[in-house]
């Protein structure tokens, strides 16, 4: 005799109707020293659904420096206990129950001076736990919905790509075609693991909305369906960058090329590893649809 076990998730539909977003993060979030070379997502989603933002997100944070250092404010030793300064002495007033709270981390560490070069003693498992520990904290401090944004397909960005060149965030000699193999197995196992530790975390908060944005699915399927999300007048562009700087191997000096006016909307890339401003609009569309309680193809509610 023979049994066919089958585990069924919960399809849960979370009609959020929030009035605030408050967004931690790195450079792909900030929005004062800002990755895409324009405006920020946030900026755009807080247009689109007509939310007050409130911005924490830092260019160069990782989840902790206590687990993969750089000398950029964090999201544990910066990011949070200036929120939650801000909060409890008024400068900020938000209700729980109408304010959708936002990580995208990651990039800076599993990238370059952190996992993927061995720069330090920590661990993918160390870094995933580190960024489910976020909705812990804030849900003890009375935060209830959460959206936790993965990490998008890295080996896609040029930093990690297999035909890499030197550039500004890397410029000496490296095994490019090994690189691009490793990072994809840290982004496809963190967002793996992060999704399951996410899922174990739900009976420790009760009452929190926990929803998953997929940005490696959504960067998937910008890169294999470019014409679907690029509208700019030079041709579409999933490779190369809106300013591309190749540096001389080891020293200091570059050239560049850049794309200018309505031309950077056909591309990808702004740089060697951040997304362009039209990504970011794409992002910030869907993450609008969110807030205002529709359905997303990008979202999964874990509770």
């Amino acid at each position: 005799m023979s049994f066919l076990i089958f585990l069924f998730l919960p399809l849960l539909s979370v009609a959020l109707q929030v009035k605030n977003l408050v967004t931690f993060g790195d450079s792909y979030t900030d929005i004062v020293n800002v990755g895409d070379g324009g405006t920020a997502w946030p900026v755009y989603a807080a247009g689109y659904a007509d939310l007050t933002l409130y911005p924490f997100a830092r260019s160069g944070a990782t989840c902790s420096n206590n687990i993969t250092f750089r000398p950029f404010p964090s999201i544990f030793e910066s990011q949070l206990p200036l929120y939650f300064a801000e909060k409890h002495n008024g400068s900020i007033k938000v209700n729980p129950t109408e304010t959708l709270y936002t990580q995208w981390i990651g990039t800076n560490d599993v990238g370059v001076y952190s996992l993927l070069t061995g720069s330090n003693d920590a661990s993918l498992v160390d870094v995933v736990g580190c960024m489910v520990n976020w909705v812990r904290v804030l849900y003890e401090d009375g935060a209830r919905n959460f959206l936790v944004q993965n990490m998008v397909p890295l080996n896609k960005v040029i930093l990690y790509a297999p035909d890499s060149y030197p550039n500004r965030y890397f410029n000496g000699a490296r095994n490019t075609s090994e690189w691009s193999v490793f990072m994809r197995e840290l982004v496809l196992s963190g967002n793996s693991l992060s999704r399951a530790m996410l899922q174990a975390l739900v009976p420790e908060v009760p009452g929190a909305h926990i929803g998953i944005f997929d940005s490696h699915g959504l960067f998937q399927d910008i890169y294999d369906n470019p014409a679907e999300y690029l509208n700019g007048t030079a041709p579409l562009n999933i490779t190369g960058a809106v300013v591309s700087c190749v540096y001389t191997e080891g020293g200091g000096s570059s050239v560049c090329t850049t794309a200018e006016g309505t031309d950077r909307d056909s591309f990808l890339w702004y740089d060697e590893l951040h997304p362009s401003e039209q990504a970011d609009r794409i992002v910030a569309r869907n993450i609008g649809s969110v807030a205002r309680g529709e359905d997303n193809r990008w979202t999964t509610w874990i509770s």
